[in-house]
């Protein structure tokens, strides 16, 4: 276990770990393992060529490719520079990671061979173009990643690493369309890594394996990687989600511990390979993000035959915030519908409009308070001062807490939607669907998906003599923005409800798609 009197800055990580383990498996990818002691090196070559490409302190560096061993020594590269790493999600459409780079100036894109196309037609449109750098062999004039790393020596830049400093920057999609950069500092992930200790879950032993398979751009992928680095366990990198290498991942590596989201969770239990799948090394499956079916995560249970948790947070608290422990998820405990109670450390309420607090069992909106809240959103003040106030994290998500202190989530005070784990902003389809020819109005909403948690769909009225179209809709919408936005079906309708100031009543809207249904949100 890390001895945390040892790190100052996230940086420390890699360091510290490195003198602690030496060639102990740090990484494992593909067949290939890395140890901490190369993992470290690595790092400091990054980080020397990070400084030879003049990237000043705090400046961002970012990264568009699948999950691959080599992210980390980018991040801890990046992070003894005094850089930040900016991850960007790879199902994003070419507008929508070109606002990304413009936002975050970034002054490096790594990018892995799978999007090699993706990020030409995304740099069309970058003002600052960055020093592009290609993770699997050279393209053009784009340079090869480990030639352009081993021009340095594997010398710490050992700058200091002061507690502010940004270390990464996670961008969750925004209301207004455009998404926002979370700014995650060496204090918050200091904050974190205090607390994972002290949560099942999240505390690793040095003599066990923890799976990476969740997207290294999402919370839920760099926090249990992160975490179990931090413990001095072995992480097993997954590329692609897919039932049949994550389920052989598991019984070649004896796997102990992983998260992954309800629906990664549906699609192993479906798959035919989950039939005779060597699972006994499992000892905890983490989930969260999205809903999960009570169904569903029975049958997990009985099949994985190991302890199961489920974490509720946000981007911009290191995605901590409550936790559904093992024990409460006897079915006879009633708790199986909570998202649980607080991390050590991690204060949570429920307030009304005011912000004051409710009585136990009244609705109101989720808050949370601690060293794991963001600095803020990158360059949006406003949006900051209206998430973030008195120190109190404004989740957006309607909740109550009954008299064991535990949290069920009740509906979103937002409008989010949460589809596989990826939060889906209403306004930003409708702003791709509102420019079809057809389309004289829309409103986007969430409804209940088995396989998904909830799907995207879009509520239309057409236009006086327009047709029917709706695959000519969702075609549309396809070209601006990414698939898991996408409206999945369409409903046309006479007229959107909205109230007197022309807000459109989506909870109107999603009625009759969630009557019956207790659990509206995960």
């Amino acid at each position: 276990m890390l001895d945390l009197s040892q790190v100052k800055g996230i940086a420390d990580v890699s360091r510290v770990q490195a003198q602690a383990y030496g060639d102990k498996t740090a990484l494992v990818f593909e067949g290939r393992r890395t140890g901490y002691e190369a993992m470290d090196r690595a790092a400091s070559q990054v980080g020397q060529r990070l400084r030879q490409e003049w990237v000043a302190p705090q400046e961002r560096i970012a990264i568009l490719a699948k999950n691959c061993d080599t992210f980390f020594e980018i991040w801890f590269g990046a992070v003894k520079a005094r850089a930040c790493l900016a991850p960007i999600n790879f199902r994003l459409a070419p507008p929508e990671i070109a606002y990304i780079l413009n936002d975050s100036k970034a002054k490096v894109l790594f990018v892995g061979a799978e999007f090699y196309d993706l990020a030409e037609k995304a740099l069309a449109d970058v003002k600052e173009k960055p020093i592009v750098i290609s993770l699997d062999g050279a393209r053009g004039d784009w340079q090869d990643y480990r030639a352009w790393r081993d021009r340095a020596e594997a010398i710490d830049p050992n700058m200091a690493s002061p507690p502010d400093d940004d270390i990464i920057q996670l961008y969750t999609s925004g209301t207004t369309g455009n998404p926002k950069g979370v700014q995650l500092t060496n204090n918050n992930y200091i904050a974190f890594l205090r607390m994972a200790q002290n949560v099942t879950g999240f505390k690793y032993g040095d003599d066990e394996v923890v799976l990476g398979a969740m997207p290294l751009f999402h919370v839920g992928g760099t926090n249990p990687t992160f975490a179990a680095l931090a413990s001095g366990s072995t992480v097993a990198i997954l590329r692609d989600i897919a039932p049949g290498p994550l389920l052989d991942l598991i019984a070649q590596e004896k796997i102990n511990h992983a998260f992954i989201v309800p629906a990664v969770i549906l699609m192993l239990l479906n798959a035919p390979q989950m039939e005779g799948a060597e699972l006994s090394s499992m000892r905890t499956v983490s989930y969260g993000a999205s809903p999960i079916a009570q169904d569903v995560l029975e049958r997990a249970q009985k099949r994985f035959g190991c302890s199961f948790l489920q974490f509720y947070g946000m981007t911009e608290t290191v995605g901590a915030g409550t936790y559904l422990p093992p024990d409460a998820h006897d079915p006879a405990k009633g708790k199986l519908r909570s998202c649980g109670i607080p991390w050590p450390g991690v204060e949570v309420k429920v307030v009304d409009a005011n912000d004051k607090e409710v009585p136990l069992g009244e609705v109101g909106e989720i808050v949370i308070r601690a060293p794991i809240v963001m600095k803020g959103y990158f360059n949006k003040p406003d949006a900051t001062a209206e998430a973030v106030k008195d120190g109190w994290m404004h989740t957006g998500d309607a909740a109550y807490q009954d008299a064991e202190g535990y949290f069920f989530i009740y509906d979103r005070v937002k409008d989010m939607i949460v589809s596989g784990g990826e939060n889906v902003y209403p306004a930003e389809v409708e702003n791709a669907v509102f420019g079809h020819p057809a389309v004289a109005d829309v409103a986007v909403i969430g409804v209940p998906d088995e396989k998904w948690g909830e799907a995207v769909k879009a509520v239309v009225v057409l236009k006086p003599g327009a047709e029917k179209d709706e695959a000519s809709i969702i075609a549309y919408a396809r070209e601006k923005v990414a698939a898991y936005k996408v409206p999945k079906s369409i409903d046309f309708v006479e007229a959107i409800p909205r109230n007197a100031s022309g807000k459109v009543l989506r909870r109107e809207l999603r009625k009759p798609y969630w009557e019956g249904r207790e659990r509206m949100v995960g």
